[in-house]
Parts: structure tokens; sequence; C-alpha cells
């Protein structure tokens, strides 16, 4: 089926009408590298968020929350440090993060409560406040409504990453044109339970909060929490989406005409990005893709579907080139999801290795080839129900382990 939407072939948080972004670099980190960045919004955006399950918070999701909730669900923009997390800093954490918002705000002219603040990078170390806040000043002179901006934006917010991660969709909506857009970073400790390291999404669409704010939860589950890298989750994950209505089509929901072909636009910018940081894990070579079909339910092929992806001993597996079937279902018997021990069949790529959970006879040169591929697909049939999911991670390289080594070095 021909997809609802056109993906551009540049573009990325700008993409849409009514937004600018921009990078510098401050010195949070030791490089020449940018290090800080800002996206902002001509209009008050709607906005909606989701952000990290872990008991430790970083401080600046608590004044994301804080601003959105005392908006009524609207922003101006967002500013984001790199270097580092600002987690786990206590009280002075908490206002260093409002401290970068109203300095931000004066920078820019915005009431406090009309900025999000966010932060990735070392856990556990004081932001130095004053390469911040004369950082921040500089902000204003970065600002640009074009690509050049969106990509200063995407290199201000990668710490261990080694690619930027974006992109920009149109689609047609009421005779307009509706534009989205993305931009990603995350690497390392990535095992999102509700996005990822840090997500940004952009529109131009008319939409309200509450109906944002749904969707976002909706499709950030068949997402960005469907990858993994090394099993943590981070402190600082958030997930954030601002929409202008600069469009000025009619309010989306979903009783809407053209619902279902936002809600694909919506759900492939954030499958793109989650996929890239999938791809991105420190020290990858290979992008794993695991698909379940046929489990008790969709929540019970996810939990099978993650599972596999996150296991260590599959992960070596694929990144050894090694058909081991083994590892996979063993990965799916402990799941702890119901499955039939007689009934699993296994694929990597189009080559069955498993049948009735009984092996069968393959050649171990042709999957050999497969899995020495850039992308690998394993898929695992239960033939218990309707169930089914599609979960992303990589490979577990030599690499992982002396990057996160000397990761504060």
């Amino acid at each position: 089926m021909e997809q609802p939407f056109q993906i551009q072939s540049n573009g990325g948080v700008t993409a849409p009408k009514g937004f600018l972004a921009g990078g510098l670099h401050a010195g949070l980190k030791k490089t020449d590298r940018n290090d800080l960045g800002v996206i902002l919004c001509e209009v008050p955006a709607v906005a909606a968020a989701v952000y990290t399950t872990s008991i430790f918070q970083a401080a600046p999701l608590h004044v994301t929350r804080n601003s959105i909730a005392e908006s009524n669900g609207y922003l101006r923009g967002i500013v984001v440090n790199s270097g580092n997390a600002n987690a786990c800093t206590g009280e002075q954490g908490e206002k260093d993060a409002y401290l970068m918002r109203a300095e931000a705000a004066v920078a820019f002219g915005f009431a406090e409560h009309e900025l999000a603040v966010a932060s990735t990078g070392v856990i556990g170390e004081l932001l130095p406040m004053d390469i911040v806040t004369a950082g921040i000043k500089k902000l204003p002179t970065v600002l640009e409504a074009n690509d050049e901006g969106a990509e200063q934006f995407c290199q201000a917010i990668l710490t261990t990453d080694l690619v930027k991660k974006e992109i920009a969709v149109t689609l047609q909506v009421d005779g307009k044109t509706i534009t989205l857009g993305g931009a990603a970073k995350g690497s390392g400790m990535i095992h999102p339970n509700m996005a990822t390291m840090l997500g940004f999404v952009t529109t131009d669409a008319v939409i309200e909060p509450a109906v944002l704010q749904q969707l976002l939860r909706e499709v950030t589950d068949l997402t960005f929490n469907m990858i993994t890298v090394d099993g943590d989750t981070s402190t600082n994950d958030m997930l954030l989406v601002m929409a202008s209505g600069l469009a000025q089509n009619e309010s989306l929901n979903p009783t809407h005409p053209a619902w279902d072909s936002f809600v694909a636009a919506f759900r492939h910018v954030c499958e793109y990005l989650a996929k890239e940081i999938a791809r991105d894990g420190e020290g990858a070579s290979k992008l794993v893709e695991v698909q379940v079909h046929g489990a008790v339910s969709d929540n019970s092929a996810k939990a099978i579907a993650k599972t596999v992806v996150g296991s260590s001993l599959v992960k070596t597996a694929i990144f050894g080139a090694d058909a081991n079937w083994g590892r996979i279902i063993a990965a799916v018997g402990r799941a702890g999801e119901p499955v039939n021990p007689n009934t699993v069949d296994i694929q990597l790529g189009a080559i069955e290795v498993l049948k009735d959970s009984r092996p069968i006879r393959f050649d171990e040169d042709e999957a050999l080839a497969y899995l020495q591929g850039k992308n690998v697909v394993i898929q695992v049939y239960l033939h218990q129900g309707d169930g089914s999911a599609i979960a992303w991670g990589c490979d577990l390289t030599y690499d992982y382990v002396r990057i996160n080594a000397a990761y504060r070095t």
C-alpha cells in the first residue's frame, strides 16, 4: 500500500512552518563540537512530552514537565545541552535547570514557563553554570529557519553518537501541506521505557494538546519503546513534540478524515529516529530487527521481541555472524510470556533455521553471508494467536566495552 506521506530529501526540526533552530560550542565538551542547542517556534506551539520511568529523573525533566503544565500544553521552545546530564545533582541541579530556563527566557524574550530544557551527558556532575549562561546569551545569534539551523542543533545534542539523526516528511490535509520534522540523539544507555535518550518532533499541523499527548504515548509505545542497545534506561530520556498550527488545517483528531494519514506520518518519523538510534548504538556494526508473529497478544509479542533483541548472547552471535538459533529460542523461552515449546519457527531473513521447535537443514554459508550484512532481521513465529510486534537493536561489539570503559574520560 502506498504511504500517505512523502519523505523529504533534507530538513529536520526546522522543516515545518514556524520553527527555527541552532547550536553552538559553549565549552561543556572538551572538544570543539557543539554542546548547546535550541529549537524555537514563532508562535505558541502545542506541546506534548513523555519521560523516562527511571526513579532518578534528571532535573531538566522536572522543569519541562512544569513548563508544559503551567502553560496548559503550549511552549515556545526548548534549550538543550550535551556533555552534562544534570542528573542526580540534588537541589543545586534543580536550581541550575530552572536557571537555564530563566536565562533562555531573558535571551529570547519569553515567559519562563514558555520554555523547556533538556540535558544529556555524564551523570552526577553539576552544570558549570557560568559556561551555560554565557552560551545561552549567544543562542539568539545562531537561530536559523533552514537546514543549517537544524544541522547545528543536531550536532549540539550528540554525545557518543557517531552520526546525526533527523528526518522530515510532508502530507496533504484539507488541501494544505503539513510537514513533520524530527531529530534525536542516543547511542548508549538505551532501553527506553517511554521514549529515547532525547527526541524532538516538530510539525505545523493544527492539533489540540490532549490529542497530541495521547497520540505521542501511543506511537512511542510502538517505536521508541521498542528499541534497545544495552538494556539500560537513562535518567534523562525525553521525547518532546511541538505543533505550530501554521499549516492552518482543520484541527486533527481521530474523527478527521486524514487522521490515519497523519498518524502514519507521525509514526514513520518516530520509527525512523528510533531505528537510527539502534543502528548507531555504541560500537554497533549492524541494525538488528526482531519480528514476532502469532503471539497470544501484541503486548506478549512486544515482550518477546525486546527480550530477543536485547539478549547479549543473541547480540554477540549477530556480531560474529554465527547462525546460532539456540540463543534466539532461549531468549524467547525466558521472556515470561505464553509460548508453546512445540510450535516455534525461526528465520534469519528468509532462511529457515527452526520449524516446530526442531532444527532443519540450512545452508551455513548462506546464513553466514546474510549475517555479515548491515541489516539483520530475525523472524519468530509462535502460532498461538494474532499478536505481533517489532523491536530494534544492534549487535554487541568489542567497541561497546571500549567506549563505556572510559566514558568519563
